[in-house]
């Protein structure tokens, strides 16, 4: 029994990396908001010369997506080497460590995936990981662990300072914003976020909600964006000059909401770049004006190519 699931969980690497070969540039166009053409990945990471951060907003199965972060990543490293650095949703403040053992070579992958708490999906950011890796290159955990965000939903922001201050290294500094305005609109009326870190965190399932509706969405939404830009803030003050590639769910960062705007707070000198990828059913005879507000570089994905998880 347990050599039949070996063997199937092998054909299923087998046929993913199969399907992950064939995807090609005739699955995806790249559009350029500001010269109003379709242009390439190198010509974003060109772009970035004058920018310190690129945000690329991703739907979490979308198999395109996967690949062409990956490639993104690889070009930004192309063009400015070292000064390259990965910031990520998938990992939490709190295993920062955990990273930094894993990508100096210390401990193995099986420690890292369980001490790091790797998403369901992590088949899908791994390559960036191991690309990092093999490269030298600075890994963040961006992300609130979702114990605080859980906690700030549930009794709010009052909550959390009473927390020990070993605790509150692992979200962003107290009282943080939370969202307002159109992003408070968007927010309010979407699906948005399950609290479990395995699990896609852009468009899921709302947490449970305590009581009478006491769970207040705005302000956990609002943690997990503050603490991703506080941490991309830190990590550019502590090291000037980088080129900061930030990988998250589309809803953090489309429209210049979210994380873009806690980051304008924390770090108001860093200017940023904003892809919003995703899969759309008008592949490839694509409207682009439908997407031209959500970010600076528009991706769409064929819709065919078989999703790396079904929601």
């Amino acid at each position: 029994m347990k050599i039949t699931r070996i063997l199937l969980l092998f054909l299923f690497v087998i046929i993913q990396f199969n399907a992950f070969s064939q995807i090609s540039e005739k699955n995806y166009k790249i559009y350029s908001v500001k010269l109003q053409k379709e242009v390439t990945l190198k010509d974003i990471a060109e772009e970035m010369n004058n920018y310190s951060v690129l945000f690329f907003g991703e739907e979490h199965n979308d198999s395109v997506g996967h690949y062409l972060e990956n490639k993104m990543f690889e070009a930004l490293f192309a063009k400015y080497a070292e000064n390259t650095a990965l910031s990520m949703e998938m990992f939490d403040r709190d295993v920062q460590t955990v990273m930094n053992e894993y990508l100096g070579g210390y401990i193995r992958e099986k420690n890292f995936n369980k001490d790091a708490r790797v998403w369901s999906n992590y088949k899908d950011y791994k390559p960036m990981v191991e690309f990092a890796k093999t490269n030298k290159l600075d890994v963040v955990c961006a992300n609130s662990p979702s114990r605080y965000t859980n906690l700030a939903g549930r009794k709010g922001q009052k909550a959390l300072m009473e927390l020990s201050d070993n605790s509150k290294k692992y979200f962003a500094p107290l009282p943080y914003d939370t969202a307002t305005g159109k992003y408070y609109e968007k927010l309010t009326g979407s699906s948005i976020h399950d609290t479990s870190p395995s699990k896609d965190t852009s468009t899921k399932k709302a947490p449970p909600m305590m009581g009478m509706g006491d769970f207040n969405l705005v302000v956990a939404q609002s943690l997990w964006d503050a603490t991703m830009a506080y941490s991309i803030s830190e990590y550019l003050k502590n090291h000037k000059g980088k080129k900061v590639f930030q990988v998250n769910g589309r809803f953090h960062s489309d429209e210049a909401f979210a994380i873009v705007i806690q980051l304008a707070k924390y770090s108001p000198k860093s200017k940023v770049l904003i892809i919003s990828s995703g899969s759309d059913e008008s592949f490839p005879k694509i409207d682009w004006s439908k997407f031209n507000q959500n970010g600076d570089y528009i991706i769409v994905t064929d819709p065919n190519v078989p999703k790396t998880f079904k929601e």
